[in-house]
């Protein structure tokens, strides 16, 4: 078996703790996020009750009937806001859908960012104003908490620690809730059809809150599969793969996939809460000098965010 490097950090030690404590919380998630692009965090700001709420909420959504939903399927916004029906979205290089459905909030503009006029509006769920509200709040916890871990990561970079801090200001980041639905008849899904197949994500980082189910697994740099396990209410996080280009691969990408619970379980659903942390669209992903020399060669062409963006929701099928 395979040592991975997936360390439990502890925020609180990187936002309130003295040179040291900060020094080495930045070391250690640089380090992990080099190895294997994967670190669960705990102590960051998100209460128990918060996340419960969350996921009644989510639970509830769900569960309305399928009609409801499609009518907040919104055309030509490539799924960024509001409902993507089942079995929508493609993993880059799969022909079989994954087998699930998800919602999406993204970004509220509350200054005078001319950014504004370019994001669609949030889809308001009517039936349940509660989901409304209590997403929005998890949306802006996230993003403080993800601003403050490319804090930690610019200092591993030998950036300054607020490089990131404009860029993903109003950043085109998304909220998605996750519904992996049951699968009534397990004879009846071809071999090769997934929760979510082998993947990379494609922002800056992804921080995921739990699960309400096991399935997360990593690939491992010796070709295995390894599960990912978060205590109670930790935060799992993981590098996308706009960092991994920035860095020119010193942060990795990892490719991760939701696999099927055992046959006894298919028929149980299964909920998750990711926000994928994105800058603005004009941000430049062109790779760091300091990431680039003799023995790391240049690997990719010069891109911005939003380019970069939109041919990979061409290439996962959400976009025409």
């Amino acid at each position: 078996m395979s040592t991975v490097n997936i360390p439990r950090l502890d925020l609180n030690d990187y936002v309130n703790g003295n040179a040291e404590q900060r020094k080495k919380f930045s070391d250690d998630i640089g380090s992990a996020f080099n190895e294997t692009g994967f670190v669960t965090i705990t102590n960051h700001g998100l209460s128990k009750q918060l996340i419960e709420q969350l996921y009644e909420q989510v639970k509830a959504l769900f569960a309305k009937p399928d009609e409801v939903k499609a009518k907040y399927e919104i055309p030509g916004l490539a799924g960024q806001r509001g409902y993507t029906g089942k079995e929508k979205e493609t993993a880059k290089g799969f022909t079989k859908p994954d087998l699930k459905e998800f919602w999406q909030i993204g970004q509220t503009v509350e200054d005078n960012d001319p950014v504004k006029d370019i994001y669609p509006d949030n889809v308001q769920v009517e039936e349940l104003p509660e989901f409304n509200t209590v997403t929005l709040e998890i949306y802006k916890k996230l993003e403080a908490i993800g601003k403050q871990l490319l804090r930690a990561i610019a200092i591993y970079l030998n950036l300054p620690e607020n490089y990131f801090d404009d860029k993903v200001h109003n950043g085109n980041s998304i909220l998605r809730t996750l519904h992996y639905f049951p699968i009534a008849d397990p004879d009846a899904i071809p071999d090769d059809a997934v929760r979510a197949g082998a993947h990379e994500d494609i922002n800056l980082i992804t921080l995921l809150i739990g699960a309400s189910a096991d399935g997360l697994e990593v690939l491992t740099r010796e070709g295995s599969w390894y599960p990912v396990k978060a205590h109670g209410e930790d935060l799992v996080v993981n590098v996308g793969d706009m960092l991994q280009r920035l860095t020119n691969n010193k942060l990795k990408s990892t490719t991760h996939r939701v696999v099927n619970p055992p046959r006894e379980l298919m028929k149980t659903s299964r909920f998750s809460v990711p926000f994928f942390l994105h800058p603005k669209s004009d941000m430049d992903l062109t790779s760091l000098e300091s990431c680039i020399d003799a023995e790391h060669p240049k690997l990719y062409d010069d891109i911005t965010a939003g380019e970069y963006l939109d041919e990979r929701l061409r290439e996962i099928g959400l976009k025409k």
